[in-house]
């Protein structure tokens, strides 16, 4: 990742005896997220990958319907980029402004309630099928890539995998939502729809990740920890498989078995 996230800091480390090291500390900041020139939102986010979050953003949020939707990503500085729509693209910005900026560790914060962030659109597809030993192999195949992380320690990270278990992108934020967002961005640059994909984050199934998943058109998603129960709630409801608890050798399904070819 870019030198921009991590930061470098003296600080005073204590393993039985006390010693002054250089520490390398992931960077967080707030970026502006505009729609041509009107402000949406403020997220805490790593620098980094900022276009990728921006038109994620709009995709999992439900703000556009498609990539093309978006004429531009515009970089004005100072941590504030402005989405510039299509010519004949209609957007009402008011509909999606948030009511306070969105913290790193919450990606729907000033949403007035559940039903305004279950973004309406087309159900998530079939595909992908995996067996368990591609499964299995998603933590390492996803640490190993999280060069931040091995420098800080202090950042999530998302990865879309293919049905053979290859990772085609990875991306590492402050905030996991953040981290889900930049890899839509990215992919929605290649394809779209998107091909037939599996979502893996470091940490917990959150709703707030299965929702952005089933808008992107993603169905399966593997996390490293927990999945709550809205996300399987919604899951459910969407036709979606979600995995947890994806380490030492095993993992828990929560909803969508048939997509494990050999469960």
């Amino acid at each position: 990742m870019a030198d921009e996230a991590v930061s470098r800091r003296t600080v005073i480390q204590v393993r039985g005896d006390a010693r002054t090291i250089t520490d390398d500390l992931v960077v967080e900041e707030p970026m502006e997220i505009r729609l041509d020139g009107t402000s949406l939102a403020v997220v805490m986010r790593t620098p980094g990958d900022d276009a990728d979050l921006a038109r994620g953003f709009a995709i999992t949020e439900g703000i556009v319907t498609d990539p093309d939707s978006i004429s531009g990503v515009v970089d004005l500085g100072e941590g504030r980029w402005n989405l510039e729509t299509a010519e004949g693209v209609v957007v009402d910005p008011a509909q999606f402004q948030r009511n306070f900026y969105s913290t790193s560790s919450c990606g729907v914060c000033g949403k007035a309630s559940i039903d305004a962030i279950r973004v309406t659109g087309a159900r998530p597809p079939e595909g992908p099928v995996v067996d368990v030993a591609t499964i299995l192999g998603l933590p390492a195949a996803l640490l190993e890539r999280q060069d931040a992380f091995h420098s800080t320690g202090g950042l999530h990270a998302a990865a879309a995998f293919d049905p053979a278990g290859r990772i085609v992108v990875v991306r590492e934020d402050v905030g996991r939502h953040n981290a889900v967002d930049k890899v839509v961005g990215d992919l929605s640059g290649v394809s779209w729809p998107l091909p037939p994909l599996g979502l893996m984050v470091s940490g917990r199934v959150s709703f707030e990740i299965t929702q952005k998943a089933a808008v992107a058109g993603i169905s399966l998603i593997c996390g490293v920890s927990a999945a709550s129960s809205l996300a399987v709630d919604l899951a459910e409801e969407f036709g979606m498989t979600v995995i947890g608890f994806l380490r030492d050798g095993g993992f828990t399904v929560y909803t969508g078995r048939r997509r494990i070819s050999n469960l």
